[in-house]
């Protein structure tokens, strides 16, 4: 049995305390309702004429049985899982994790009420969980490692798609303006995400200054220099 904690929101209490059902369930499909505890940190403010409002928010509470990993869950995809719960854990996260192998990588995909707490300011968090995992694995496996990828709610690939309209504007501003383009700081996953995008860009280099943690991403003409 583990505890199970989700916190949740909408117009109601009755609303929050839905939504927040419905997330249990998700991570544990055979949840026994009836055992559910709920505290109400607000009942919601409706505001005049819309101004001023604020959802009401509440917190889900049960002991369940979490799913059993599948049969045929590899040693180092059940190794990726029980870190990524044991970090979510530790952050005070409760989140069902769902693994996908393939030959050359393990993704670990985390769905959860909280799952804000687990990405962090601009993925900072999740970022840190994902760089772990891979050195844990280098050292474990070492030339028959696979690359893990920890992710939360669909976040990668919103954060890529953004990250991606940002670096082709940022290049056209550039070449546009004929003047380096220096973006906010970056995690080292996102900067790669920016440099790859670009590195076949016409005219166009890339290149990261700073250090950490407020190292960023310069994009300029390549005859800046």
């Amino acid at each position: 049995m583990a505890e199970l904690r989700v916190e949740a929101s909408g117009e109601t209490v009755g609303e929050a305390k839905w939504a927040a059902l419905r997330e249990l369930e998700l991570q544990a499909p055979a949840l026994d309702k009836s055992a559910v505890r709920f505290e109400v940190l607000s009942e919601g403010e409706r505001g005049l004429l819309g101004v001023g409002y604020s959802p009401a928010r509440v917190v889900a509470v049960v002991e369940a049985e979490m799913p059993a990993p599948p049969a045929d869950e590899s040693t180092l995809a059940g190794e990726v899982r029980e870190l990524v719960e044991r970090v979510a854990q530790s952050l005070g996260v409760s989140c069902r994790v769902e693994l996908v192998e393939d030959d050359e990588r393990v993704v670990a995909m985390c769905t959860g009420g909280e799952m804000a707490h687990l990405i962090g300011r601009h993925g900072q968090t999740i970022d840190a969980v994902q760089y772990l995992a891979n050195a844990i694995v280098a050292r474990a496996y070492g030339d028959e490692r696979k690359e893990i990828v920890v992710d939360a709610a669909g976040y990668r690939a919103r954060r890529q798609a953004t990250l991606e309209a940002l670096a082709r504007r940022s290049a056209e501003r550039a070449l546009s303006s004929s003047e380096p383009v220096e973006l906010d700081p970056m995690t080292a996953v996102e900067r790669k995400v920016v440099h790859t995008v670009l590195q076949d860009f016409p005219g166009i280099s890339t290149s990261s200054e700073g250090t950490e943690p407020n190292r960023y991403v310069v994009v300029a003409p390549a005859d800046a220099d």
